[in-house]
Parts: structure tokens; C-alpha cells; sequence
């Protein structure tokens, strides 16, 4: 497997009401922890009124870190129905925060459940879910004189050029090429293979 699925773009809100609570729910791509704390901070300021801003998340794709955060609801009523829904949804590089205004009535613990699985289910079933591919990728250097042939295998290959510089040997004051490139994982022991057995070029995995 070298594909994944995730959210195209930040969901619109949703709105699910119980018992006079709402019930706000949202979800946005990420690609890491870091991206969370902004995100939760703007829907603060969007929802100061709110009393529980409950959220889940899963980054990556061979390796998989999750957080599950019920944010003051009783343990496991909130983060991991949420959560429960991504891992549904078979999508990963996703945020999902519920956002309860709470409406005076409590819903009790299967309550809250139903609620918060409700709320991510239709948050989600509402993105537009993409599959994108797992990509690796090298740098390639080489000297200017063999820029074609680094060219035509890039063009053969396919493959995604991230950055391209040039510059000067210090030693021989001839330039020399480096370019950054990426393939799709299926393909990326080919790729090595094709540019490190031809000569006077060197290839890197980073």
C-alpha cells in the first residue's frame, strides 16, 4: 500500500442538537501535532460561550499517532467517539474537534456518547475524501555535463521535481547540478536503482 485517504478541506460546520445542547462540529487536514493548538484556539474565539471544545486526531501513514481529548466531559465520552469516526472514515492527517454549548439538560455518559459519534459521523460524511499517495524522496547531484541524462530519466520516470539548484564546484569551478525528487513509494526502489548504477551521479534517500 502506497496510497491514504484524508480530507480534501476543512469541513463546513455542523450542527447537531440533543437535549438543548449543540453540539458544533468541525474537521481539518493536518499534517502535524503542531497544527492542532492554532486551530483549537481559533475555535475558541469563534465559540467563547462553549463549555467543552472535545477533539481527536490521527497523523500518518505506516507510522500512526493519535490523541484522543474529551476536555473536561467524563472519560471516554467525547475523544474516542470522535476518534472511532476517523478510524471509520479510513482517513488519516485528520482533526476533528465537536464543539458542546451545553443546554441545561445532562445527557448522561451514553448520551454524551451518541452525541459526540453523531456529531464527527456527520462532520465527516460531509468532506470531500481524496486519496493521495505515499511518497519518498532523494537528492540527486551531478555534474553539468550529465544534466540530460538525469533529465531524461526524470522525465521517463515521471517524477516530481520538489527543488533544483545549480552551482559552482569550489574545487574545479565547474557547476554541478542537485535535485530534489519525488516518487511514489511502489516505485522508489526503481528510481534508486536507475540513477545509482549510472555514472558519475549520486543519489540520496532523505
Amino acid at each position: 500500500m502506497d496510497t491514504f485517504k484524508t480530507i480534501a478541506f476543512p469541513s463546513e460546520e455542523v450542527l447537531f442538537k440533543e437535549k438543548n445542547s449543540k453540539f458544533f462540529g468541525y474537521a481539518f487536514p493536518i499534517q502535524t501535532e503542531e497544527d492542532v493548538k492554532p486551530i483549537l484556539e481559533q475555535l475558541k474565539k469563534i465559540h467563547p460561550n462553549a463549555g467543552h471544545y472535545c477533539y481527536a486526531y490521527q497523523i500518518g501513514t505506516a507510522t500512526v499517532s493519535y490523541r484522543a481529548n474529551d476536555d473536561g466531559e467524563p472519560s471516554n465520552t467525547a475523544g474516542m467517539p470522535i476518534y472511532g469516526q476517523i478510524q471509520s472514515f479510513l482517513v488519516t492527517n485528520v482533526l476533528v474537534v465537536v464543539v458542546r454549548i451545553f443546554g441545561g439538560v445532562k445527557l448522561g455518559v451514553g448520551g454524551l456518547i451518541a452525541a459526540y459519534r453523531t456529531t464527527a459521523l456527520l462532520t465527516l460524511a460531509q468532506c470531500e475524501i481524496i486519496e493521495k499517495t505515499i511518497d519518498e524522496h532523494f537528492t540527486v547531484t551531478f555534474d553539468y555535463k550529465n544534466m540530460n541524462k538525469v533529465m531524461r530519466v526524470i522525465k521517463e520516470k515521471k517524477l516530481d521535481i520538489v527543488t533544483q539548484e545549480m552551482e559552482l564546484n569550489a574545487d574545479s569551478g565547474f557547476p554541478f547540478g542537485k535535485i530534489e525528487l519525488k516518487t511514489r513509494k511502489k516505485n522508489a526502489e526503481i528510481v534508486f536503482d536507475t540513477f545509482n548504477l549510472m555514472f558519475e551521479i549520486e543519489i540520496k534517500k532523505l
